[in-house]
């Protein structure tokens, strides 16, 4: 922590050591406050917009039917609070480590673990579920050229398979990439921006013409909440609870906050402006699918933009869509396995992973081991489980996260309220509030069997914790006697 002379000290709690602060400054080596708020809006709605729309539309309405477009908003609005909350710590706390970072400043080592092990679930299961969605859209592609392969290699178990083999290869090839160093250029950015956008745009264009009112009714046919009906959980909230997937990203808004003109400002609206921007895409895209064909069969696609086309009589846009999607959805495997390996890694660096994961390549400079460790990781959890389960159970790891942060932003204003903050989050109790009880809400949503996994996941990682990591911290041994 920081004292009022400027001192740091590791401070201490039963939840364990608390490592010191870093603030953020804005002296020589600061950035060039370049960015006003239509520049952080197209920031967001570029890092927003991507894998969650193309490949769980399907997934949202058979949950929820028509009314996926109340889950859309329902998920928007706590993303929105959970990412002002973010923005405050991110910008107080500009070091590696996301969440994890923030709750061992604030909140003490044993709640870090926590939230660094749900970390993991985030991260790494993100990167598997764009895995899966796009060989849904590869396969989907591909037949539409008139190209069949054995369904023994692209599907897992659980649908008659034996391994997804595409999921798992472009896996593996992200990880290759990362491991040699490859980084993705701004440019190269932009483009698949511009891809995703564009592809998005064509099939509103195409599907809004054949909007069919009656496919709307009965508009929320399993209720508002989350109930098991017919074997499978379903509802408003538990759609909300699987379509939150499509709000990650905004995070690329939140750390920006050193090079906006007007923080309080430009960083509000860019948030606020960057989630209202994107649900609004996502309901119109969702009003346009589901006017075009009925919930019911959409719910059965791997590929639901594209089948949507092809049902209208459209096959050259599906076929283009289906491209666009293999194009751009690459681009999300590698940022979310570019983070989860600098998690690792700065879990490792702490002592409460083993230290010969943090070694980085003297050639690259990247941290190879890990990031290895990660490619092999989700490509066999890409290669054997469903869509639906692995976005559910990064969900879950997500929305501990963003709680986390939550209780951190508000602990730390009544702790230490006099920390110059860059990025003032507005209310900031009502809205982290608003962002902890929304995200305890869409958690409990999900699934029976979704939260027993997490909570298997959890137990297994307190258990690594008291028998491995908490002997071997690199801040504990510096602080035998918490204060």
């Amino acid at each position: 922590m920081v004292n009022r002379t400027g001192e740091r000290r590791v401070a201490g709690s039963w939840l364990g050591p608390r490592r010191p602060i870093e603030i953020a400054t804005d002296g020589e080596n600061g950035l060039r406050k370049t960015l006003s708020w239509p520049h952080l809006v197209g920031l967001g709605v570029g890092a927003i917009v991507g894998t969650g729309i193309y490949t769980l539309t399907g997934v949202g309405a058979e949950r929820a039917g028509p009314a996926i477009i109340l889950a859309f908003a329902v998920a928007g609005v706590v993303c929105a609070c959970a990412a002002l909350a973010y923005a405050e710590m991110a910008t107080l706390m500009p070091t590696s480590g996301g969440a994890y970072t923030y709750t061992y400043s604030v909140l003490g080592e044993t709640l870090a673990w926590i939230v660094g092990w749900s970390l993991i679930l985030e991260y790494s299961l993100a990167c598997s579920t764009v895995a899966v969605g796009w060989s849904g859209y590869l396969v989907g592609w591909m037949q539409s050229l008139g190209i069949y392969l054995p369904p023994a290699i692209l599907a897992g178990p659980h649908a008659g398979g034996i391994v997804n083999l595409p999921a798992v290869a472009v896996a593996l090839a992200i990880a290759g990439m990362l491991i040699a160093g490859t980084r993705e250029s701004a440019t190269f950015n932009i483009i698949l921006v511009a891809i995703k956008l564009t592809a998005l745009t064509a099939f509103v264009a195409l599907a809004l013409p054949a909007f069919d009112a009656d496919k709307f009714t009965p508009f929320m046919p399993y209720g508002f909440g989350s109930e098991v009906i017919e074997g499978k959980t379903r509802g408003v909230m538990a759609a909300a609870a699987i379509v939150f997937f499509a709000f990650y990203g905004f995070d690329a808004v939140a750390t920006s906050a050193e090079e906006a003109r007007n923080p309080g400002r430009d960083l509000t609206i860019g948030i606020l402006g960057s989630m209202a921007v994107c649900t609004l895409i996502y309901m119109f895209v969702a009003v346009s699918a589901i006017g075009a064909v009925n919930y019911l069969q959409l719910g059965t696609s791997a590929e639901p933009l594209a089948f949507v086309l092809r049902s209208l009589d459209h096959p050259f846009a599906a076929w283009a869509i289906g491209l666009a999607a293999l194009i751009a959805l690459p681009s999300v495997i590698l940022v979310m396995m570019y983070g989860q390996s600098r998690i690792f890694f700065v879990m490792a660096r702490d002592g409460l992973l083993p230290r010969f994961l943090s070694r980085v390549s003297p050639r690259s400079g990247a941290p190879t081991t890990i990031t290895a460790v990660t490619g092999v990781f989700v490509a066999v959890v890409a290669g054997f489980f469903r869509l639906d389960e692995i976005a559910e159970l990064a969900n879950a790891g997500t929305l501990v996260a963003f709680i986390a942060v939550a209780v951190c932003m508000m602990v730390l204003r009544r702790r230490a309220p006099d920390l110059p903050r860059v990025f003032r989050c507005p209310q900031p109790y009502l809205i982290g509030t608003l962002a902890t009880l929304g995200c305890i809400y869409l958690l409990i949503s999900l699934p029976t069997h979704t939260l027993t996994r997490f909570a298997i996941w959890n137990v297994a990682g307190i258990a690594f914790y008291v028998l491995y990591s908490r002997t071997r911290s690199a801040l504990g041994s510096k602080n035998d006697h918490p204060a």
